[in-house]
Parts: C-alpha cells; structure tokens; sequence
C-alpha cells in the first residue's frame, strides 16, 4: 500500500516547467491523501518534508566541472569517468538517506532520467533502483536526442545506461505522442502519455488591488494594447517573430513585453532582439527585473509581481515557439482566458490542434493572412469572446486536473498491482 511518496529530481524551486508539473502532481496526490516528500539540489520546500543535497543540482561545481568535459568531446578522459562514479556514489547513499529518513513507499523521478543536465545524478538513481527495487514512476519532459546540444558527447555508455535505464520495474511516464514514440524505438520500453495540466476547475486570478498597477508600472498607456511573450529569451522561443508581428502590425500602441531573462543560454539572443526591435521601430519590454516568484518589493520598493500578474492586463499571448516539450505557456493564456498567436511546432501540431483550439496561428513565419486575424482577434469582441470560450472548454476537457488525477490513479493501480 502506497502511503508515502517522495519527489526526486535536480531542482524543485522557481517557474521552470519541471518545478511547475511537479507541484501539480503533488497538489493532485495531497488531494489524493498521499504523504510527499522531496528531495533535489535546489528546494523550496519546508525542511520537515524534505532534503536538501546541494550535490544533486545541476549548477553544483562539481557537475558544471563534469559537464565542461563531457559535452562536444568524444574522448573521455578517465578523471571524469573517477569523479562521475565518485559524485554518483555519494548521492545514491543520500538517496537511500531520504528513502529511510521518510519511509518512502514511491519515488516520482522529475526528469533526472531523460535530461542529462546531471550525469551522476542519473547514475545514482539508477544503480538505487536496481539495488533497492523501490517503485519507482519515470516523468520524462524532455529527452537529450531531442536536444542538439547533447549530440556530440563522451558519455553515450552512460546514456544507454540511466537516460532513461531499462529498469522493468519502472513505470514511464511522457508528456506528448513523440516522446511515448522514441522512447519505444531507441530504449524498447512502454510509457504513459500524461499531458500537461492546469486547475480549470477553479478560475484563473484576476485583477486586484495589488497587480491593478500593472500597465502602469511597465510603462503602458490605457490606450497601448499590451502583447505578451510568456516565456524565457532563448532562441527556441522564436520572440523574432513576436517582434515582426508588432512591425507589421503597423500601429505605434501595440508594445511586446517579454516577461522571462535571458541568461539559460548566454545574452546573445536578447542582444540579437533589441537590435531587430530598434531597426524595426517597435517598442519592445523585457520586464525580469519586476517579475519574481512571489509577489514583494525589490531593493528600490518597487513591486515584483508574478507572471500570474501579468496575465489579466495582456490583449494577446504571443507564443511563436518553435520547439517545445509540450506548452504550459499555451494553457496558461487559455486559463486566463486570453487570445493567443501560436506557431505550430511539432508538439502542438499533433497533440494539440487537434482537439481543436482555436488560435491565431503561424506556420513557421507570420504572414499578412496572420496579421488580419491577430487584428480580427483584437478589435472583434464578439469573435475574441466565443474563441476565449470554446478555448476554456476543451482544455478543460483535455488538460484539466480532473484529467490528470485520473492518469495517475490509473498509475498507482499499476504499481500496487504489481
């Protein structure tokens, strides 16, 4: 009998898409009457539920040392293989810590088996799931064939081995078709699709006393319409093309605000945008420094919001990504009620738009048939408010927690059933 389950991945903390999915599942499973517990190298947890191994975050010095040596080279040099097995020996032994410490019946693996942004935690799991048969569920966001970065390495053996092991005991779970497809063909293992979710049950937060100042505090006018880029500036995030909407878009009181910064992967591409958006006449808002985790007050006594403060001001989502694991962007804005352009990356083509959302929608470049319905989309509110609700509904009916609750019901029985 499954009582107490313990979370386990590189990082539980912020608004990063493994953290966000993470707690949904623990807010569904608490409703459930299930104990949980956590364990990472970065938490935000209370210390009376979890554990803390500095080790286990990806950032750790001793890993980004690893990872320097590990990733675009194809010889390994027999140090690092030392200092791999070494960093994964003392983890497993804090693994087997928090197994004891909280009497874990059921680890949940929040992506440390597919990524490979921490090799030695990977490697630690594994080698404790083979030594402990504990039950364990696999949830994969993202695997490292899908990242270009991962390509050239010198540690495909232990790839093979933990990204994601064979383990049969193991149950995995995917995020979308294509994961649950490659996952088969490269490792021969089934999996669970589980999609993304959000609570439609209840209704998103609006306006209130703290965010009403929103606009004005970034800058905007009562008569700017407000276009927001939800998301982090990386290239995948194709915020170019946000940007080329606004110019075509032709009218000085649209303003794109980016409301995530960039860093994950070097200034570059935010630099790359501020030159598109000043050669273009557009004004652009990258807002990070007034958007946290938490709502507070910064050094200046400015506010900070919350992304989810944001969201109840913007006219339109821009979301022209052009790879992502699944979305949470997307229900996001749907949750919020808010119209949204969205370029069809792969993942949305086939698990998304088919169950019928409808969105103002590019194919890789905005055209001046996408720029009419972006305009249709603003200034028509009888069309705005029948898309808003026909969006609302289906997500509900397909992304909602009711629909995850019954994913992972139907998961304990298999693990129980064992």
């Amino acid at each position: 009998m499954i009582k107490n389950i313990g979370f386990l991945g590189t990082r539980f903390q912020g608004t990063d898409g493994v953290s966000l999915e993470s707690n949904k599942w623990a807010e569904v499973l608490e409703r459930e009457g299930y104990n949980l517990f956590w364990f990472a190298g970065k938490l935000d947890k209370e210390p009376d539920c979890s554990m803390c191994i500095p080790e286990a975050y990806f950032a750790h010095p001793e890993v980004t040392w690893i990872n320097s040596r590990i990733w675009g080279y194809k010889n390994r040099p027999r140090l690092v293989t030392r200092r791999i097995h070494d960093l994964g020996d003392y983890i497993k032994g804090r693994i087997y810590d928090f197994v004891r410490q909280f009497d874990i019946d059921l680890l949940i693996i929040e992506n440390a088996l597919a990524i490979p942004m921490h090799v030695p935690l990977g490697v630690a799991i594994t080698e404790y799931m083979s030594e402990s048969q504990t039950s364990v569920i696999a949830h994969h966001h993202d695997f490292y064939w899908e990242r270009t970065r991962f390509e050239i390495n010198c540690v495909y053996d232990f790839l093979q081995m933990a990204f994601p092991p064979r383990e049969v005991s193991m149950q995995h779970v995917v995020i979308n078709q294509a994961g649950q497809e490659t996952l088969a063909w490269r490792k021969g293992v089934p999996s669970i699709l589980v999609p993304n979710v959000l609570d439609f049950e209840t209704p998103a937060p609006g306006i209130d006393e703290y965010n009403a100042d929103v606009r004005k505090e970034l800058g905007l006018t009562d008569d700017d319409i407000m276009l927001l880029q939800p998301t982090r500036v990386v290239p995948r995030k194709g915020i170019e093309h946000a940007i080329e909407l606004v110019e075509m878009l032709d009218d000085h009181r649209y303003k794109l605000v980016i409301s995530h910064e960039a860093g994950d992967e070097g200034y570059e591409y935010k630099s790359l945008l501020e030159e598109i958006a000043k050669d273009a006449g557009i004004d652009i808002r990258f807002v990070s420094t007034r958007v946290g985790e938490r709502r507070q007050l910064n050094s200046k006594g400015e506010k900070i919001y919350t992304l989810w403060d944001l969201y109840p001001h913007a006219d339109l989502v821009t979301y022209p990504s052009l790879y992502e694991g699944f979305g949470n962007a997307f229900l996001e804005s749907i949750y919020f009620r808010k119209p949204l352009l969205v370029n069809r990356y792969s993942i949305y083509a086939r698990d998304i738009e088919p169950k019928g959302f409808k969105v103002a929608m590019m194919d890789g470049f905005i055209t001046p048939k996408v720029v009419n319905h972006v305009k249709r989309i603003l200034h028509d509110e009888e069309y705005r408010r029948d898309m808003i609700e026909v969006n609302y509904q289906l997500a509900k009916k397909f992304y909602s927690y009711s629909v995850l609750d019954r994913k992972l019901n139907s998961l304990m029985a298999n693990i129980e059933g064992t």
